[in-house]
C-alpha cells in the first residue's frame, strides 16, 4: 500500500473498537455476539448481562453525563429513539459518531441485532444471533397452534395513566397464543397514543392482565381496584400476572428470548384454565 494512503488510513481503526450504550440492548447484543471487550460504558439501568455493570455508567434513559462519554474516547454511541435525540444531537456537536436505533417491532428488532453487528464489524456474528433468536420465535409459535384456545390479554406498561403494550410486545403476545385485546394500538409510535381510560378496557374483558411497570412492582390491588373492573374475567379468575420489565419492554435479545419465554407460560396457563405460581399476598402471579 501506498505510504501516504497507509498513514491517512492509519488515524482511525476500520471498525469502532470503542463504544458507549445508551440503552441495554444494544449492550446485550455486543456481549452476545463477543464483542462485549468493545463496551467502554453503559446505561445506568443495564442489567444484563451482569458483567456489563462493572463499565462505566454514563448515562440514563433521558440525561447523560458528556463529560465523562468524552473521557472514554468513544468512536461510536449507541442510542434508542427519539428520546434520546437530543442527547444525540448534543454528543454530534461534540464530535462523537452517533447511531440512533428507533426499533418498534419484532422484525425492527432483529434488523437492529444485524446492524449493531455490522457496525462493529461483526455481522457475520450478529446474523447468526438474529438466526437464533428468530428459531426460538417459530418454537414458540409453533407450540401457540397447539393451545386449545387463544384467550384476550391486556399487557399494561404503566398504570396511571393504563398505557398498553408497545408494538414488539402486543406482537409477541399474539405469537404466543393470545389475542390483544388493545392491538389497534400498537400502530402508534409513542405511549401518548396508547393510553387508556380503565373503564374501555374493562369493557373489552381480558381473560389475563400482563403488567410491567418499569421501574415499579406491580401490585394486584391496584389493577382489581379500577373502576369497572370488579367483574372482568382477569380479575374475577385471578389471572394477574406480572414480567419483569428489563425481561420484555429493552428492544433487543431479551424481549425475544426471557421476555417472550415468560408470556408464553402465562399464555399458555390461562388458555388451558390453569394459574401460574401462587404470588404473596398483594403480588401478581409471575412466570418465572
Amino acid at each position: 500500500m501506498n505510504a501516504r494512503l497507509s498513514e491517512l488510513l492509519s488515524s482511525a481503526p476500520p471498525y469502532p473498537r470503542r463504544v458507549v450504550c445508551m440503552t441495554e440492548e444494544t449492550t446485550e447484543v455486543l456481549y452476545r455476539i463477543g464483542a462485549g471487550d468493545l463496551v467502554v460504558g453503559v446505561s445506568g439501568f443495564t442489567v444484563r448481562p451482569p458483567e456489563a455493570r462493572k463499565k462505566p455508567r454514563v448515562s440514563s434513559f433521558l440525561d447523560a453525563n458528556f463529560e465523562r462519554i468524552l473521557d472514554l474516547k468513544p468512536d461510536l454511541v449507541l442510542g434508542f429513539s427519539d428520546l434520546q435525540a437530543d442527547i444525540g444531537r448534543e454528543l454530534c456537536k461534540r464530535g462523537v459518531p452517533v447511531y440512533l436505533f428507533n426499533q418498534r417491532s419484532i422484525a425492527e428488532i432483529l434488523q437492529t441485532v444485524r446492524l449493531t453487528g455490522a457496525l462493529v464489524g461483526r455481522a457475520e456474528d450478529a446474523a447468526r444471533l438474529a438466526e437464533e433468536l428468530t428459531a426460538n420465535l417459530e418454537r414458540h409459535a409453533e407450540a401457540a397452534d397447539r393451545l386449545p384456545r387463544r384467550p384476550r390479554i391486556f399487557f399494561e406498561e404503566w398504570h396511571e395513566p393504563l398505557i398498553s403494550g408497545i408494538r414488539w410486545v402486543s406482537e409477541l403476545v399474539e405469537l404466543v397464543g393470545g389475542e390483544d385485546v388493545c392491538r389497534e394500538s400498537r400502530a402508534s409510535h409513542g405511549a401518548k397514543g396508547r393510553i387508556f381510560e380503565p373503564e374501555e378496557v374493562a369493557k373489552r374483558n381480558p381473560d389475563a392482565v400482563i403488567a410491567s411497570w418499569c421501574g415499579r412492582k406491580a401490585k394486584r390491588e391496584k389493577i382489581a381496584s379500577r373502576p369497572g373492573w370488579a367483574e372482568v374475567t382477569a380479575v374475577v379468575e385471578d389471572q394477574l400476572y406480572e414480567v419483569k420489565s428489563s425481561l420484555i419492554l429493552q428492544p433487543g435479545p431479551a424481549a425475544l428470548s426471557d421476555g417472550v419465554a415468560q408470556l408464553a407460560r402465562i399464555v399458555a396457563a390461562v388458555a388451558r384454565g390453569e394459574r401460574l405460581a401462587a404470588p404473596r399476598k398483594g403480588d401478581l402471579r409471575a412466570a418465572a
